[in-house]
């Protein structure tokens, strides 16, 4: 079973098996209007929580995507460097950013949960 985080700054992690896929949630991608461009990381780049790990640029504005957990990547979503408005198509799905093997599974902890990610979101 995966469970998805949240951090505050709007990005999630699913983890299945020690792998955690990474994105931006719905709400980062409606605030950032439509994604024209992404930089995601390349396989093998060592990540720290809180790191920046992508850039993601919009019509407003662009802005870093920071990895959740920490870990080694281990794919990037070639998809969404291909199309980025999948992003704001999807962003809790197709379009995620990148896999990373965890090296820590108890940070999770951590992050929100959805729940708490709503009630945050709430106070925005």
């Amino acid at each position: 079973m995966s469970e998805i985080r949240f951090t505050d700054q709007h990005e999630w992690v699913r983890v299945e098996n020690g792998v955690g896929t990474v994105g931006i949630t719905k709400y980062a991608a409606d605030s950032l209007g439509d994604v024209v461009y992404v930089e995601l990381p390349s396989a093998g780049k060592k990540l720290n929580p809180g790191g920046e790990a992508a850039v993601v640029e919009s019509v407003k504005a662009a802005s870093e995507v920071y990895s959740p957990v920490a870990g080694e990547v281990i794919e990037a979503n070639q998809v969404i460097a291909d199309e980025p408005a999948q992003v704001n198509a999807d962003p809790e799905g197709e379009g995620w950013f990148f896999r990373l093997r965890v090296s820590d599974m108890g940070a999770l902890s951590k992050l929100m949960t959805n729940d708490q990610y709503k009630e945050f979101l709430k106070g925005l």
